[in-house]
């Protein structure tokens, strides 16, 4: 299988950044999306709504459904996954890609932002998983993706931001436990992560990223593609790289992929 037509694929966080960039390359095959993020009216600082990803995604060939959704709310996910089945006849492709960031040390990371990343990272992406699992039971091809890295205990990557790192981490220990548990089932989940910083509007807010020096979201996009047309019972449990995904697609030229091509790229978080 090399094309999403006709699949149907959830995706979280998909108002904008890496999420609208994996809607919209399943869009350009055909496929039917379901936009399930919290954007629901323009916020000053960030731009897109589930309202404007929908248009984008009907624009590029596919089928959308905007749905408000906060991820953090079990209730309003189990509705959201429920009425998506009911739109488009079920669900095949999950993509768990909804995440909070505040890279601070301990001190200067309030409780509240504690509990907003690891409400919406770990808690978020098992409570859209549990909610989406009975649909994908029946699909014929079902793929779990996470936006995560490759889980590790090297302090290095805990000591400057410790909230964070854990509340991702979380994210991909799902994928370790699921990819097991759900083997049988023939479901897969995997986790994707960027070999570079990616250029959101999200990254852009944060201090000292000169977005110059990253890649767009569609290497991301393209590395997610290349995994969700896989069969699902033979690739399931891997913690795969953008860079090296495309790479065993066949693809060798990456400068396509930056903001500004020839310019340094920076290496993302949780890499050697």
């Amino acid at each position: 299988m090399e094309s999403l037509k006709g699949k149907t694929l959830f995706i979280t966080g998909a108002s904008r950044g890496i999420g609208l960039a994996i809607a919209l390359r399943a869009a350009r095959d055909g496929a039917h999306v379901v936009i399930a993020a919290k954007s629901g009216v323009p916020n000053p600082k960030l731009p897109g709504t589930i309202h404007t990803a929908a248009a984008e995604i009907e624009a590029a060939g596919g089928h959308a459904l905007a749905l408000q959704v906060d991820i953090r709310d079990e209730a309003e996910v189990a509705a959201a996954a429920a009425q998506a089945a009911e739109r488009f006849g079920g669900i095949d492709i999950l993509v768990n890609n909804a995440s909070a960031i505040w890279l601070a040390g301990t001190t200067e990371t309030p409780m509240k932002r504690f509990d907003l990343m690891h409400q919406v990272n770990t808690r978020g992406t098992f409570a859209t998983t549990q909610a989406c699992l009975p649909y994908l039971k029946r699909a014929a091809n079902p793929h779990v993706l996470m936006l995560s890295p490759p889980p590790s205990l090297d302090p290095k990557w805990y000591a400057p931001h410790t909230a964070y790192t854990i509340a991702k981490m979380g994210m991909s220990l799902c994928v370790l436990g699921m990819s097991a548990e759900f083997a049988a089932a023939g479901i897969a989940v995997n986790a994707l992560w960027p070999r570079t910083i990616i250029a959101t509007a999200a990254i852009a807010m944060i201090d000292g990223v000169q977005v110059e020096h990253c890649r767009t979201p569609e290497i991301v996009a393209d590395a997610a593609h290349a995994i969700l047309v896989r069969p699902a019972r033979s690739y399931t449990g891997h913690f795969a790289i953008d860079e090296e995904i495309l790479r065993e697609a066949g693809v060798n030229d990456f400068e396509r992929y930056a903001v500004k091509p020839g310019a340094a790229l920076l290496p993302d978080l949780f890499l050697d």
